[in-house]
């Protein structure tokens, strides 16, 4: 039975294959922009539900750096979203789009490394 990619990792994934249809034969400059408006607000809802609890003591700090972080990336997605669509360079935007993927994955690897620090908590460790 295939794995069906959900959340974070398929939401990026979705938005880099939008932002690459930009010079593709047959997709118009319109139609770009709408398709990655469109994944730029899966990308958001996936975001928007990768928070964390915050309960865990030592990694409560880590969890609040990761949430200013991720509010930092929405207000960002939030400021290039109505650009998507009205600024009148979609190669400038384009380039705007693939710096946010890349911060958003670099959050996204974060994340991982949070969840593994809390999960090495419960088991022991490695010592």
């Amino acid at each position: 039975m295939p794995v069906t990619d959900t959340g974070l990792p398929a939401a990026m994934r979705s938005l880099a294959v939008a932002l690459d249809s930009r010079h593709r034969t047959g997709v118009s400059t319109g139609q770009w922009r709408w398709r990655v408006r469109q994944q730029m607000a899966a990308l958001r809802d996936a975001l928007v539900a990768e928070a964390g609890n915050g309960d865990e003591g030592w990694t409560a700090a880590r969890e609040g750096g990761m949430l200013r972080e991720r509010n930092a990336l929405l207000v960002r997605m939030g400021t290039l979203g109505p650009r998507v669509l009205e600024h009148p360079d979609p190669d400038a935007v384009h380039l705007d789009l693939q710096r946010l993927l890349a911060d958003v994955g670099h959050h996204a690897q974060r994340l991982r490394n949070l969840a593994y620090d809390e999960v090495e908590l419960e088991l022991g460790g490695s010592e």
